[in-house]
């Protein structure tokens, strides 16, 4: 493959991922408030632009994960962070000429108002880096040079593909496991850098937060989940260790939010939390999914703003890993060789996640019961911007590894 085709199979790579956020954005129609100082100023972008395209990748996100479950992960577990892959699709853009100062506006957005740091005051740790590597021989641009490293702080590496194009996977993917505290391993499977690759453009995300309210371990039992098929496996449920929760029960499903400790993060104006959907029927999650894909505006209007008093509750604790060759879920891009492996684990504590994407190239108050021993979707989201980190979904609990490639 010359030089001139590659670049234009990524670039219409790009441009369907750009055309399905535009989609999105004119499915959504609900306004998303940011604070003043979340605005990242921009010369070409006012507030309330920089807020539009803010819904539209939030939009999009879930889009995203309809989509990866259906080819990637129908009625199995799955977790996968929308962020990180937007993020490579993005400098992807710039470095092939499609991207616009919309795009790096919203990249901005996110990255300082959602991936600072706040572990140091109480907050969850949480850090997202880019890398690019560039086959040595190719020329320089310096401006785009620039771009990469001052807009998406990226560190921007000049490699030889030619004829060490394994010692440079090798090279990735332990840049990856560095930045996702070990957790994400081989990011880069055998095979996908050759003497023929030019670019790799490289995210890695990481998130590790404690529950605001954490759970009693003495109260952790080993309780029935209920499979699809019928059958039902054992796994570990917490219990109630407070009597009110963030619960709202809507027509066919509830909704559970568990936010996470949050400290001073300098101002910042920004709270994490996580989401579980649970369908009331032990067979529902496809019709969930599909009614919060199909909804504008479904994500925003469907939180838990009050803590209500629960009955019987408990959700199971989890631990898996999930990896795919993310160009299947999209339309058009299976030339691209795109890679992404995220994994999550909760327990009574908090939560630990991590992913990494590589491209190639409430009287008396009535008790609600919330029990997730059936499937069950989740997300864990940054509820000011509206920023997606990473979805997923639990068809049985006491599965732990699911890596996929090819």
């Amino acid at each position: 493959m010359d030089s001139e085709e590659r670049k234009q199979k990524l670039s219409r790579a790009s441009d369907t991922a750009d055309a399905s956020l535009s989609k999105m954005d004119r499915r959504n129609k609900k306004k998303q408030k940011l604070s003043k100082s979340q605005v990242i100023a921009s010369p070409s972008l006012s507030k309330k632009e920089l807020q539009k395209a803010m819904k539209k990748q939030n939009a999009a996100a879930l889009d995203l994960t309809r989509k990866v479950i259906i080819t990637e992960a129908r009625h199995s577990n799955f977790v996968f962070s929308p962020t990180s892959i937007s993020a490579a699709l993005t400098m992807m853009a710039a470095g092939n000429g499609s991207g616009s100062d919309k795009l790096n506006a919203v990249y901005s957005e996110i990255a300082t108002v959602v991936f600072a740091d706040g572990s140091a005051s109480g907050s969850p740790k949480i850090s997202m880096v880019n890398g690019v590597w560039v086959e040595q021989s190719l020329p320089v641009d310096q401006s785009l040079k620039d771009q990469f490293e001052n807009v998406f702080k990226a560190t921007f590496t000049q490699v030889d593909f030619i004829s060490k194009a394994e010692e440079v996977r090798i090279e990735v993917n332990k840049w990856a496991s560095e930045h996702t505290n070990g957790l994400i391993k081989d990011i880069l499977p055998p095979g996908s850098v050759d003497s023929q690759t030019q670019q790799v453009y490289g995210n890695a995300l990481y998130f590790k937060g404690a529950w605001k309210d954490q759970f009693e371990k003495s109260l952790t039992k080993v309780k029935k989940f209920h499979l699809l098929n019928g059958k039902q496996v054992r796994a570990p449920f917490m219990d109630r260790s407070y009597e009110r929760q963030y619960i709202t029960a809507y027509k066919g499903f509830k909704v559970l939010g568990l936010p996470y400790r949050q400290g001073r993060d300098g101002g910042t104006d920004r709270k994490f939390s996580m989401y579980f959907y649970l369908p009331d029927k032990k067979d529902g999650l496809d019709n969930l999914l599909e009614e919060m894909t199909s909804t504008p505006g479904f994500l925003d209007s469907h939180i838990p703003k009050k803590k209500v008093f629960v009955g019987d509750f408990r959700i199971p604790k989890f631990k898996f890993s999930f990896g795919f060759e993310t160009s299947r879920a999209f339309e058009g891009q299976d030339k691209v060789l795109m890679y992404h492996k995220a994994c999550v684990e909760i327990d009574e504590q908090g939560t630990e996640a991590a992913a990494a994407t590589c491209l190639s190239i409430g009287g008396v108050p009535k008790m609600i019961n919330f029990v997730a021993d059936h499937p069950f979707l989740f997300l864990i989201r940054e509820d000011i911007t509206g920023t997606v980190l990473f979805a997923g979904q639990i068809y049985d609990p006491s599965i732990t590894c699911r890596w996929y490639w090819g």
